[in-house]
């Protein structure tokens, strides 16, 4: 009993942690910090964090050319171009409706996953697809759902995040990890990404100096950076501890804790439209759900039947 609590005591941690870092993006471009620049450093720390973890492990920091295909595919489905979509949304949308958006990672890749063969049909699921897109239409159709002044449009921009997202999860499962456990991956993916953020951030104007001095804004993207690679490598350990479908109810805890985060940070409220989109979100996400999944990055499900090339949970180092 006792390991019961504390597994489900660690799951409700790790969702209020990864909740968190939606509205701390958020402040992060409150003054008008652009997408390159953020999302560099964010990379930056990401790969601090979870490369130390990753040496505590016993584990190697893996750069090589073999990998490099494998980083690439990640750093730009998984991190650049998902990014430039959120920090775009995220400086015209409320925190708690990016957490929404953000959940409908499930919706994306369940057809994906159909087309690309990586699962089979359900009607179940289809029907949690169905909501999760009725969840969406009840934030972008009734005028009051959203803040005034703001257009539904950036909502669709918010989306392509999720869809980028979801894109990446059915490419690493269709082609697997070439042995490589996700942290390794996602340190690699990071340099990749990296290397290809700073050159565009410095071209375009959106380099950020941290030596011109460090504010909220900054301290809100250093916070939320190191809370998701932190939380993340907790993931990995639950996975190994608990099994991955367990671990996977972390999504639910993350989209309810962005909005509520997001009600104590930002001071916002919601209307009763947004409200209802959350439920249904919620449904579609229970609906949605494989019997059995391991996931690479939070919302990322991957079939635990694929040939994923990574470590397997009974290994209980992933």
């Amino acid at each position: 009993m006792r390991r019961i609590l504390g597994l489900y005591t660690a799951l409700v941690a790790m969702g209020l942690g990864w909740g968190l870092s939606i509205p701390l993006s958020k402040i992060a471009v409150s003054t008008g910090h652009q997408p390159f620049g953020l999302i560099f450093w964010q990379l930056i720390i990401v790969v601090l964090c979870l490369g130390a973890v990753t040496l505590l492990r016993g584990r190697k920091v893996v750069f090589a050319r073999p990998y490099l295909r494998l980083f690439l595919m990640v750093a730009l489905c998984g991190a650049v171009l998902p990014d430039i979509f959120f920090y775009t949304a995220a400086a015209q949308l409320s925190g708690g409706v990016m957490s929404i958006v953000i959940a409908s990672v499930a919706m994306f890749s369940l057809p994906i996953a159909v087309v690309m063969g990586n699962e089979r049909f359900e009607w179940q699921r289809l029907w949690g697809v169905i909501l999760g897109l009725g969840g969406i239409v009840l934030l972008v159709g009734p005028e009051a759902s959203l803040p005034t002044g703001t257009s539904a449009l950036f909502v669709l921009v918010a989306l392509c995040a999720p869809a980028l997202y979801a894109t990446e999860g059915n490419l690493v499962a269709k082609w697997g990890t070439q042995g490589l456990d996700p942290m390794q991956v996602i340190i690699g993916a990071s340099m990749i990404g990296a290397v290809v953020a700073l050159p565009v951030a410095v071209g375009t104007g959106q380099w950020i100096n941290p030596l011109e001095g460090v504010g909220v804004p900054e301290l809100a993207l250093v916070a939320a950076a190191a809370l998701h690679a932190l939380v993340y490598a907790s993931y990995v350990w639950m996975v190994g501890h608990a099994g991955s479908v367990f671990s996977a109810q972390t999504s639910y805890m993350v989209t309810a804790a962005g909005v509520l985060w997001s009600m104590t940070l930002l001071g916002e409220s919601y209307s009763i439209w947004v409200w209802l989109a959350l439920g249904v979100m919620m449904l579609g996400m229970f609906l949605v759900q494989p019997r059995a999944a391991r996931v690479l990055v939070p919302g990322r499900v991957i079939d635990e039947n694929a040939e994923t090339g990574m470590t397997s949970d009974r290994d209980g180092q992933n």
